[in-house]
């Protein structure tokens, strides 16, 4: 379908002429270089059998173009004004399905309906559908959003996103850099992560005042199975990296008050080879997954 040139001016029109003007507490930053918007849907390279998450409706422009190339789109919008706007632009597509409200229940939980819906739709497509998060993030719910989706079940075969360039930095980071954290160890231990193009704040109206980035992220299934429990691990990594200028045998035993003693901590890392003297960010993703597990089964050896 032809769609209106979506310039800066054209977004004003079109949203005055609702009565409407961009939400800054909902983090609304649109798009208005269709070339990227494109893009975005170019990189999640859909099949007509694939079930598509977007977070955060808009307008529908992204909207449009996933559902011309997936199989089905589930788009959520938590201002009610643009919801009803975009009910309007995206009539007469049978495979959207629009709903108006938080994707997230709380910080650490999406809204239950939204992977029902997304489950539904999967089993009605049938075994070789693949699940997607793509979606022009608002700013202040992307860390939960991809965070969360890796704890869902299924989690999504791919993520191709539009977030702040720090959080990009952050995904990719490597150890020994400032920006490398749980995040980094979190994203990197179940998914291959590609930024795909860094973005001015000139290609968004209004104007947000850092730098943006498309990325993708692709879900590695031997890598997620290899955890025996990844809530215990995710949780391990958060608290290795709360403290993160401290001693690593600090933040270990600070970790696993009231699970594990001193001795069985210390245990632990001698057993691994790390000194009591290093820091959790010098360590490689693959030492804190070796340093998670090897806690775990202490713990379940304490316990036993």
């Amino acid at each position: 379908m032809n769609q209106p040139r979506q310039t800066t001016t054209y977004l004003s029109k079109r949203l005055a002429a609702a009565g409407l003007r961009p939400v800054s507490k909902y983090g609304q930053n649109f798009l208005i270089d269709l070339n990227l918007v494109d893009l975005i849907a170019r990189s999640a390279e859909l099949r007509p059998t694939d079930v598509v998450l977007e977070v955060g409706t808009g307008v529908g422009s992204l909207t449009t173009r996933l559902s011309d190339q997936a199989g089905a789109v589930l788009s959520i919008e938590i201002d009610a004004n643009l919801h009803q706007l975009a009910s309007e632009e995206l009539a007469g597509r049978p495979n959207v399905r629009l709903i108006r409200g938080d994707a997230l229940r709380n910080k650490n939980s999406l809204r239950p309906e939204l992977m029902e819906s997304i489950r539904d739709a999967m089993g009605r497509i049938g075994p070789e559908s693949r699940f997607l998060l793509v979606a022009n993030l608002p700013y202040n719910i992307a860390t939960p959003i991809i965070g969360n989706l890796l704890h869902e079940s299924p989690p999504p075969d791919a993520m191709v996103v539009t977030i702040q360039k720090e959080l990009a930095d952050r995904m990719v980071a490597e150890p020994g850099i400032k920006d490398y954290g749980a995040l980094s160890v979190w994203v990197q231990s179940l998914c291959r992560v590609e930024v795909i193009r860094l973005l001015p704040p000139s290609v968004f109206w209004p104007r947000p005042k850092v730098h943006s980035a498309i990325v993708r992220l692709d879900s590695v299934p031997e890598w997620r199975g290899q955890f025996e429990d990844l809530k215990y691990f995710h949780q391990t990594v958060r608290a290795l990296f709360f403290h993160r200028r401290k001693f690593l045998r600090s933040v270990v035993i600070s970790a696993m008050k009231g699970r594990l003693g001193k001795p069985e901590v210390d245990e632990v890392l001698a057993r691994l080879g790390h000194e009591a003297t290093t820091r959790a960010e010098q360590l490689t993703v693959e030492q804190i997954q070796d340093l998670a597990e090897a806690l775990r089964v202490a713990e379940q050896q304490q316990q036993g």
